[in-house]
């Protein structure tokens, strides 16, 4: 898990490269679905922020065995699976076809294979070297990107990759170091149970992704919750149970060098408010030219965070076996 997390700057490469034949046609096109579980769908959560600012079309990510009832013949679906086998995934892009959905398959085989082959639909395959869904990042948020600007729906899209890569090369050379700025932020959280905050946008795919990525590879518990709407809500619920929340919480507040100066705003007066009551405020701010720069700049760095909190524990990151005993006991009908 340390080898493949630290090669995510040349998975992203590799999957920007990637050709790809029988493309949708872009005018054949109303709206755009990503459908995906856990580690492969958080893919779905990046294509939806990343169109959100160039996309002239909607695009909503689903995760469940179900589609939106608007979902027909002008809507592509990307069917995201690491393995290609996900039971809610592969019910959605049966469910996809059955509508006359335009289908694209970015997945290691498996049965969403079996179903690309037979629908005659792109596909676009994940490296079977790497090692979880949750360590191919790169290779299945970048394709639908790339897919979508060569279709004329998303433009820019391969610059934003390129400041990516560069971004990511920067930020794993000084994370792969003893001592590193992750390290540091695994050890403030220590046995706390950390609350991720990021800005809307790839901000908040970012918490989320460090929230996955704790529970994962740490075995730990996490929250995450997104800028502005927090403060909406969330801070309301900090009025009780300080002497609990003081031991227990630590906040972990995503920044990026683009956010609205509001929003801005908000994270300092929340981290003001949060600091009396949570063991600590830790602030990590992403990197980058661009939104997508700063995401994968913070998304590598809370894996590396990640797996710090994993060894400092002694705990192997790789194995999830309570999720191998999930679906076992669903096989039992």
């Amino acid at each position: 898990m340390w080898q493949a997390t630290a090669s995510l700057p040349e998975q992203v490469a590799e999957a920007a490269a990637l050709q790809i034949q029988k493309l949708p046609d872009a005018h054949a096109i109303s709206a755009i679905a990503a459908v995906g579980m856990g580690g492969s769908g958080i893919a779905g959560d990046v294509l939806v922020a990343a169109a959100a600012e160039a996309s002239p079309l909607p695009v909503v990510a689903t995760k469940s065995y179900e589609l939106p009832s608007w979902v027909g013949p002008r809507t592509l679906v990307f069917a995201l699976s690491c393995s290609g086998d996900t039971e809610e995934t592969v019910a959605a892009a049966r469910c996809a076809l059955e509508r006359g959905a335009k289908l694209v398959v970015i997945a290691g085989g498996g049965e969403l294979g079996r179903l690309a082959a037979q629908a005659d639909a792109p596909m676009v395959g994940v490296p079977s070297s790497i090692p979880q869904p949750r360590a191919a990042l790169g290779a299945l948020a970048i394709p639908p990107l790339v897919i979508l600007e060569r279709m004329g729906v998303l433009p820019g899209a391969g610059e934003r990759i390129a400041a990516a890569i560069e971004q990511l090369v920067r930020r794993r050379d000084e994370l792969v170091r003893p001592g590193s700025a992750a390290e540091e932020v695994a050890r403030r959280i220590g046995r706390t149970i950390p609350l991720v905050h990021g800005a809307s946008g790839l901000g908040a795919v970012a918490a989320q992704r460090w929230k996955t990525q704790m529970n994962e590879n740490a075995k730990s518990p996490a929250f995450w919750s997104a800028q502005p709407e927090l403060c909406h809500n969330e801070v309301v619920g900090w009025g009780q149970h300080g002497d609990l929340t003081r031991q227990a919480l630590t906040v972990v507040a995503l920044r990026c060098l683009d956010e609205h100066p509001q929003v801005a705003r908000r994270f300092r007066i929340v981290d003001e408010l949060l600091a009396e009551v949570v063991a600590d405020v830790v602030e990590v701010t992403g990197e980058g030219q661009g939104s997508l720069a700063q995401f994968f700049d913070l998304a590598l760095f809370g894996d590396f965070v990640s797996l710090h909190m994993a060894a400092r524990e002694g705990i192997d990151p790789g194995p999830v076996p309570i999720l191998g005993e999930l679906k076992a006991a669903l096989r039992r009908r």
